[in-house]
């Protein structure tokens, strides 16, 4: 059975412990079809995985994307619906198409072939009708790969009260240094994978070092770096290192939203002021209990309900 804190809304930022006043969480990007090559059409999307994993959770979050106005824009919209999740908004783009992305599995790895020029690439500004009270704004780098979208994302973020969770996600030929320089400057939060660390630049001799000097440039909150079965380490703003190693596996299907659900979770443990140790043994778990899954989403509620505090 996976670990169920019971604590306060406190966060434990170091050897300071600070009170927990976050009570929104706002969810932009982009919601896709993963195409795998059994013929399996799943409902994916980094951003889209996170924000059904935290409906399970009780946190009720604002997912804020756009759909094409097709068969599969009506499907997503409809399996939100079922799972409880607010579709309002999520825009309806009657010119381009609800997104697609082709997974195939490669030495262990998930390998993408992302469509260009979906719904999720023309999310409307002046639609925008979500307010915010003391939010974490999470998102993602592929959601922002076109203007429309980025322009909108930039206003969204220019509201008060906004804490903003940056899961780096560089999908080849969809992401440039500069860009995921600026989203992480703009970041409380960021998590990213040892690969994508090294691919931004960051290659000192050890990872810790590497860790710091990101920390140093950009003063995040805390940066968080996972390395699937290694685990995953988190360095505080006060240079405090928090780690896990997850247990073996026993069922891998596939590694596909990994990486979502622990961010999911660390989000949820934000949101629910557990301490860093306890947000990432929490974490760790439910990443290793969704690689068990085909896809990176449950639409059973047991999946979810050792997790739930």
């Amino acid at each position: 059975m996976a670990f169920r804190p019971e604590f306060s809304r406190q966060i434990v930022t170091g050897e300071r412990l600070i009170m927990s006043d976050l009570t929104q969480v706002l969810v932009f990007g982009e919601v896709l079809f993963d195409c795998f090559p059994t013929g399996e059409q799943i409902l994916g999307g980094a951003p889209f995985n996170v924000a059904w994993h935290l409906q399970a959770l009780g946190n009720q979050p604002a997912f804020i994307s756009s759909v094409g106005d097709d068969k599969s824009g009506k499907q997503i919209l409809a399996a939100m619906r079922d799972w409880g999740m607010d579709t309002t908004s999520v825009q309806i783009d009657s010119m381009h198409p609800t997104g697609q992305v082709e997974v195939k599995v490669i030495d262990g790895e998930p390998d993408y072939t992302i469509t260009s020029d979906c719904a999720y690439d023309f999310i409307n500004a002046g639609a925008l009708n979500t307010k915010t009270t003391s939010s974490i704004l999470y998102h993602g780098t592929l959601g922002l790969r076109q203007t429309v979208s980025r322009e909108a994302f930039m206003q969204l973020a220019k509201q008060p009260d906004l804490s903003t969770f940056l899961d780096v996600n560089l999908r080849s030929p969809w992401w440039k240094t500069d860009d995921v320089y600026q989203w992480m400057e703009q970041a409380s939060w960021a998590k990213l994978n040892q690969d994508e660390l090294q691919q931004l630049g960051f290659s000192s001799a050890t990872l810790k070092q590497a860790m710091i000097e990101i920390q140093s440039r950009f003063g995040l909150k805390q940066l968080i770096v996972t390395r699937g079965e290694e685990g995953a380490l988190v360095l505080s703003g006060d240079g405090e290192f928090h780690s896990v190693t997850p247990e073996p596996v026993k069922t891998i299907v596939d590694t596909v939203g990994a990486g979502d659900a622990f961010s999911a979770i660390f989000i949820h443990g934000l949101m629910s002021g557990w301490s860093v140790a306890d947000i990432l043994m929490v974490a760790q778990q439910f990443a290793s209990q969704v690689i068990g899954l085909r896809g990176a989403t449950s639409t059973d509620p047991a999946f979810y309900q050792n997790f739930i505090d």
